[in-house]
């Protein structure tokens, strides 16, 4: 066994406890942000559903981009392919739940985030004709590249995505805005 190999499953040894401890004090830290949310939510009433696509200005390129590149638009579209993967997913985070009390609020965002992401995966299905016949990709590679994508956003949802972050992408952005103290 090499030294880097050894390295590698020591560091793995390590570092797993160590992530789980992690998720448990960034669950801990998240319940208190989606309490924050209940109370706000108590207290005040819904806005109307609105929606950017897909957050982070995905959407909004990829319209640039289609417009400004017809080939593009007509092998890739003029919106991303799992848009309304994102739609969907916008309408569970704008409210943040039925069930406002944080541990549902905080499962109900997980499964939303993890829909996404398995959502992202299964548009590979819709586009493997095009990619097949335009790149000369495999089945394999037109679903790893899916996993990828739908992987990444998820990990973008779940970092920048919790409630009373100030952000405007946040869980529960239908309600009135929120920091915790």
């Amino acid at each position: 066994m090499t030294l880097r190999k050894l390295v590698f499953a020591v560091s793995l040894v390590v570092a797993t406890p160590v992530l789980a401890e992690d998720a448990g004090f960034l669950k801990m830290f998240e319940l208190k942000s989606h309490e924050k949310l209940a109370d706000v939510r108590a207290q005040s009433t819904l806005a109307p559903f609105t929606t950017d696509g897909c957050s982070g200005g995905m959407s909004a390129t990829w319209s640039v981009v289609a417009h400004l590149f017809p080939t593009f638009e007509d092998i890739h579209m003029e919106t991303p392919p799992w848009q309304d993967c994102c739609v969907t997913h916008d309408r569970a985070y704008h409210l943040g739940n039925e069930d406002p009390t944080p541990n549902a609020s905080y499962t109900a965002r997980l499964v939303a985030d993890q829909a996404l992401q398995a959502c992202v995966a299964e548009t590979a299905e819709s586009r493997r004709d095009v990619l097949k016949s335009e790149y000369g990709m495999s089945d394999s590679q037109i679903d790893m590249a899916f996993r990828m994508i739908g992987a990444t956003m998820y990990d973008a949802v779940r970092f920048g995505g919790g409630p009373c972050s100030g952000l405007p992408w946040r869980w529960g952005y239908g309600w009135p805005s929120c920091l915790i103290d």
